[in-house]
C-alpha cells in the first residue's frame, strides 16, 4: 500500500529544539482528552504510527494540544481520520498517512519527507499485529507470521534507526519503542509475536545507550494485556487488563522523565520478570499451570 498525503496539510514548521533528554520535566505527560497547552510553551512534533490501535488513538488525543503538530499513520482511512479530527478539536495540528510499514521502500520515504518537514521530537513506534497457534494448537500460519515480523520488527526497527540518525544529527529527540510483557519470556501461545517484542526490547536498549551522549532518548514500552480487538483475539487468560487510555497515561508520564522501560501492570510484570530469570524449565511449566501453552 503507498502512503496517502495528508487530509489536512499543514504548513512547515521548524521545531523548537527540546531540552535534553535526560533533563526533561514532567510537562509532557497528561490525562486522557488533550495535554495541557501551558505545559509546555514550545512547539513540538510528535510522530506515532499505529494511531488507529486503541494505544495508538489514545496516545494521539493525549499528546493533542495547541503548539503541538501530530503526524499520525494507521492503516485504517476512516479510523485515521476519526482520531484526526478529535485531535484538531483539542488543540493540535494534524497530518495523516495511510501507511503500511511492511512496504520499507514507502516507508522509509515518508520518514525522509517527515524529517524535511522537521524532524520528530518524540516518536513513537507503537503499530504492531499478533498471530497465534490457532485455538487447536496446529500452529502458527508461516504467512500470518512473516507478516507479523515485517510490521513488528523490520517496520519498526527501519524507523526507528532512520529516525536515531536524524535525532542524533539534530542532537535532541526521544524514541518510544513500544514492546510487550510477552518480551520477558516467549509463549507458547504466541511464539512469532513474544519473538517479535523480544527483538524490539533488545533494540531499544541498544539504541538508548548508542544515543544518550548524543542528547537522544530512548525509551522501551512493556505493557500487558490492553483492552483492543487485538487483545481479546488472543488466547489465553489476560489477568490485570487495562483501558488504553490508563496505559497511554503510563506510557506519557514514563516518556516525559526519559525513562528507559515503561513496564505494567506492576503484578503481571513482576511475575513476568521471574519468568526470564527462573531456569527455563521452571518458568515453561509455570507457564503451563497458568495454562499458557495449549
Amino acid at each position: 500500500m503507498t502512503a496517502m498525503p495528508p487530509k489536512q496539510p499543514t504548513q512547515p514548521t521548524q521545531p523548537t529544539q527540546p531540552a535534553p533528554s535526560d533533563t526533561r520535566r514532567d510537562s509532557d505527560s497528561s490525562t486522557e482528552g488533550g495535554a495541557d497547552a501551558s505545559s509546555s510553551a514550545a512547539l513540538r512534533r510528535v510522530l506515532i504510527t499505529g494511531a488507529t490501535g486503541e494505544i495508538g488513538g489514545a496516545l494521539a488525543r493525549g499528546y493533542a494540544a495547541k503548539g503541538t503538530t501530530l503526524i499520525l499513520t494507521g492503516r485504517r482511512q476512516r479510523k485515521l481520520d476519526d482520531i484526526a479530527h478529535q485531535c484538531r478539536a483539542l488543540g493540535a495540528e494534524v497530518e495523516c498517512t495511510v501507511l503500511n510499514l511492511c512496504d520499507e521502500e514507502t516507508l522509509l520515504t515518508w520518514l525522509e519527507e517527515v524529517c524535511a518537514r522537521g524532524v520528530p521530537d518524540i516518536a513513537i513506534a507503537n503499530a504492531g499485529m499478533n498471530t497465534d497457534i490457532g485455538p487447536q494448537g496446529n500452529g502458527e500460519r508461516w504467512e500470518d507470521a512473516r507478516r507479523l515480523l515485517q510490521t513488528n520488527v523490520m517496520g519498526t526497527l527501519g524507523m526507528a534507526h532512520h529516525l536515531a540518525l536524524a535525532m542524533k544529527a539534530r542532537g535532541s529527540g526521544q524514541l518510544v519503542l513500544l514492546s510487550s510483557l510477552a518480551a520477558w519470556h516467549g509463549l507458547a501461545l504466541t511464539p512469532s509475536y513474544s519473538g517479535s517484542k523480544a527483538a524490539v526490547k533488545a533494540y531499544g536498549e541498544g539504541l538508548r545507550s548508542w544515543l544518550k551522549p548524543f542528547g537522544v532518548g530512548v525509551t522501551v514500552v512493556m505493557p500487558g494485556y490492553v483492552t483492543s480487538p487485538m487483545c481479546e483475539a488472543m488466547p489465553g487468560p489476560k489477568p490485570f487488563e487495562m483501558p488504553a487510555h490508563k496505559a497511554a497515561q503510563r506510557i506519557m508520564k514514563g516518556v516525559a522523565k526519559n525513562r528507559a522501560r515503561i513496564s505494567f501492570p506492576f503484578p503481571l510484570n513482576f511475575g513476568c520478570w521471574w519468568l526470564s530469570v527462573l531456569p527455563a524449565g521452571i518458568s515453561q511449566r509455570l507457564l503451563g499451570l497458568f495454562n499458557y501453552t495449549h
